[in-house]
Order: C-alpha cells, then sequence, then structure tokens
C-alpha cells in the first residue's frame, strides 16, 4: 500500500511541476468555458433570424457545453503529454528503473490522469452550464433540476474524463507525443466529422468515441435521432474504446524496452 501511495504521489508531482501539463489543463478549461459563453451569446442575439426547424433542435444545456468541442483538443494534449513527454526527455527510463512493476506505474499514472480530469471535468461542466444559462435567459434557459439536465451537466465530465484517458493509451502505445497528437487531432477533428457526415460512413462514425461519448451532453435526445442506443449506451461505447486504448497501451508497455 506504501509503495503504491508513493508511486502516485510521484505521478501527481510531475503533473502538477511540468509547466505543459498544467497549461493544457489550464486552456482546457478556459476554452470550454469562454467559447461556450460566446456561442450561447451568439445564438441569444441570433434568435430571431434562426429558421424553425434549427429552433426545433436547440438544446439549451447542450449549447451551453458546446466549447468542449475545442476544450478536447487541449485535453488530448493533456493526456498524450502526461505520458510521452517522459519518453521524449528520457525520464522513462529513471521513472521504470524506480518503478519496475510496470502494472503499478501505468495504473497510477492512469488513476492520477482520470483523477484530476475528472474534477476538472466536472468543475468546468457545470460553471459552463450556469454561465451559459445566465446568458441565454428569457425563454431559451433550462434549469439544472429539468429531466436530463443535471446527467448531461455530470456525464460531460465523464467524457472529458474518458477522452483524456483514450489519449493516454494511445499516446502509450505510440510513445512520441508528435505521432499521438498528429494521429488523434485529425481523428476527431476531420475524420469523424467528415464520415458522420458521408451517405454509407456516418452508421460506423456514430460508433467512434467522441461520436457515441458526446450524446451524454444532450438534455433531450430528438425522436428521430438516429443512434440506435441511448445516452449512456453511447458513454459506454466510448468507454470500450478507451478499454481497449488502456490494454494495447499495458500490453506494448510491458513488452517493450524503454
Amino acid at each position: 500500500m506504501a509503495a503504491t501511495t508513493a508511486v502516485l504521489q510521484s505521478e501527481w508531482t510531475k503533473v502538477r511541476t511540468v509547466r505543459s501539463t498544467v497549461w493544457t489543463l489550464a486552456s482546457a478549461a478556459v476554452l470550454t468555458i469562454v467559447i461556450s459563453g460566446l456561442f450561447c451569446l451568439l445564438f441569444r442575439t441570433q434568435w430571431d433570424n434562426i429558421d424553425e426547424a434549427a429552433r426545433a433542435q436547440f438544446d439549451a444545456t447542450s449549447q451551453s457545453l458546446s466549447g468542449l468541442f475545442l476544450g478536447q483538443l487541449a485535453l488530448i494534449t493533456f493526456g498524450v503529454l502526461i505520458i510521452s513527454s517522459e519518453y521524449s526527455t528520457g525520464m522513462i527510463r529513471a521513472s521504470l528503473s524506480a518503478v519496475p512493476q510496470r502494472a503499478s506505474f501505468y495504473l497510477s499514472k492512469v488513476a492520477v490522469a482520470a483523477g484530476i480530469t475528472f474534477v476538472l471535468g466536472v468543475i468546468v461542466s457545470f460553471v459552463s452550464f450556469f454561465i451559459g444559462q445566465a446568458i441565454l435567459g428569457g425563454d431559451l434557459d433550462t434549469s439544472i433540476s429539468d429531466p436530463g439536465v443535471l446527467r448531461a451537466v455530470f456525464g460531460a465530465g465523464l467524457y472529458m474524463t474518458l477522452m483524456v484517458l483514450f489519449a493516454v493509451g494511445v499516446a502509450t502505445m505510440l510513445r512520441s507525443p508528435l505521432v499521438s497528437l498528429g494521429i488523434l487531432i485529425p481523428f476527431f477533428f476531420l475524420i469523424s466529422g467528415i464520415l458522420s457526415a458521408v451517405p454509407g460512413a456516418k452508421e460506423v462514425a456514430r460508433y467512434f468515441p467522441d461520436q457515441a461519448g458526446s450524446k451524454i451532453m444532450r438534455a433531450t435526445i430528438a425522436p428521430d435521432d438516429p443512434a440506435p442506443y441511448s445516452a449512456w449506451g453511447g458513454l459506454g461505447i466510448m468507454a470500450l474504446w478507451v478499454v481497449v486504448a488502456l490494454i494495447g497501451g499495458y500490453a506494448l508497455l510491458k513488452k517493450r524496452d524503454a
């Protein structure tokens, strides 16, 4: 127990003393809150010019969390840096010499990443929600006690946590921060979005981690929603991606030399 506690403290010390990881977390929080507020302000000011079809699909909760689309860029970077920066600097040799039990090393790193991101994600989600609702105001806002709202806001924190853990797993397999970001960022910001708009391919894209997981952030699901899973089902699909990525990362960490 003492050894596990020491490894956890070591990983916590690495995160809070390395500027890049601290700044990426701060960037994720600021980007999510500020961009969400701006999108809410844009909708509030342009509401009279929006057509009926767009109004029918408007979800005040999802709107107040819309900045997470850009915030997740910083979260992915954090998840990549938390492991791959040790490879790029050569620190991984010292880390594995100090903690030769690779399962303990890896699980401690995953636990610290999950704990930090979950706390940050939940705080950012609730702050974004209440700021967004204050900006929307009038007849556009919603209450945290309305059906589906608390689930969506809390679920946004879970989504952020899973996104970081997926990045940790992929970065552990690839080891290089540049290669990891070079694959993850185009995947989430280009390929996933493009395929979701292509007939025939969008049925597959619905099972991508971001497409499935982000459904949790909608308080109301449209009756004609084509996804064959619920909000929690979508998050479960995303969790399966994360489990596969983390298992793959551990398998290669255990097999390869530092």
